[in-house]
């Protein structure tokens, strides 16, 4: 299992760019905050000591209109690590919407990249540490709300804003009462679920934008998990938008116009797993069933690959959708 795990690791987040763009920047700030590495998600569940600490270098951005405390975004990045020409460009749309941002490279930190730490199945818990370390360090900025403090990512970014909303995961990673206000996850590849029990999510809003042509995330694989939750009688707080044309990666300049990548893993084929108590479990035909390693192993061959795609009108639409979804629910 150990193994594939490693390799579901992988398949998450694809972001591949084509130059950079340097955002405009009002007021920046270079900060550290100490993060932890896992292992896996056995380990964070089990709220276990964590493997290792590290020191993650970030930056802190305030809007041009001045103001005493501000509602604030962290933005997470894809595959590819933080990039000027998606995170960067994204981050600096947030700020000119009145948002503060914080920008970090979670795999620069831990000098790798993103294809080489996937290959670990600490991949995705340690990018949830690293969210939860920068909600806190966040928090005690005196300039920033600490009530109104939001996730969204991209691709591997977005799986960590999705999982920063499971109870058990945010309560392993922070026993006290912080918790992030909403949750914007653009094309995820939504691997991973939570057990449909009560109290699964923290209860804070989730925003999934999701590509209408992404073959990395079908969407039956998604309404499946939102009806699964809702006749458990614990829906998740899950809003979805789907762009029909859009491919995966579509606000990642670099790839125009989109084409298949075969080398790509993905997991399209395979049941969603469902982190519960120290346990996994598949979500087959609406119902939780129990993990098999070898049926994994042998969908993850099925059909690998997936298409990735630069659109520019999405992109725009994208981002004016998810700055509608925060100040709804950012409002003083």
């Amino acid at each position: 299992m150990h193994q594939i795990l490693c390799v579901l690791m992988a398949m998450i987040g694809y972001g591949a760019t084509a130059g950079h763009c340097q955002a405009p920047q009002a007021s920046t700030t270079a900060v550290t905050f100490q993060s932890s590495t896992y292992s896996g998600f056995r380990q964070l569940l089990a709220r276990e000591a964590a493997t290792g600490t590290v020191t993650i270098q970030a930056k802190l951005d305030f809007p041009e209109q001045a103001g005493d405390r501000y509602p604030a975004v962290i933005v997470v990045h894809a595959l590819d690590g933080y990039r000027d020409a998606n995170e960067g460009y994204v981050a600096a749309e947030l700020r000119k919407a009145g948002f503060a941002t914080l920008t970090y490279d979670s795999f620069a930190a831990r000098g790798t990249t993103g294809p080489a730490m996937s290959a670990t199945p600490g991949y995705l818990p340690s990018g949830v540490a690293d969210a939860y370390a920068a909600l806190r360090w966040l928090s005690t900025e005196p300039r920033i709300d600490v009530n109104r403090i939001a996730i969204l990512g991209f691709s591997f970014g977005a799986e960590v804003a999705h999982l920063t909303a499971i109870e058990q995961l945010r309560s392993a990673l922070d026993p006290g009462p912080a918790r992030f206000a909403a949750h914007v996850a653009f094309y995820p590849a939504f691997n991973f679920g939570a057990v449909a029990d009560r109290g699964a999510y923290t209860g804070s809003p989730v925003l999934m934008l999701l590509g209408g042509k992404d073959e990395n995330l079908p969407a039956a694989k998604v309404e499946s998990y939102l009806a699964y939750a809702r006749a458990a009688g614990n829906p998740a707080p899950i809003e979805i938008v789907t762009y029909p044309g859009a491919y995966h990666a579509w606000t990642v300049p670099g790839v125009v116009p989109a084409r298949f990548f075969p080398e790509l893993v993905s997991a399209k084929k395979c049941p969603l797993i469902l982190l519960g108590p120290n346990r996994l479990m598949f979500l087959i035909d609406e119902q939780a069933k129990p993990f098999d390693p070898d049926f994994f192993g042998a969908c993850m061959k099925e059909a690998p690959g997936y298409s990735v795609g630069f659109d520019a009108a999405v992109r725009a639409q994208s981002i004016a959708d998810a700055v509608q979804f925060l100040r709804r629910n950012l409002q003083p």
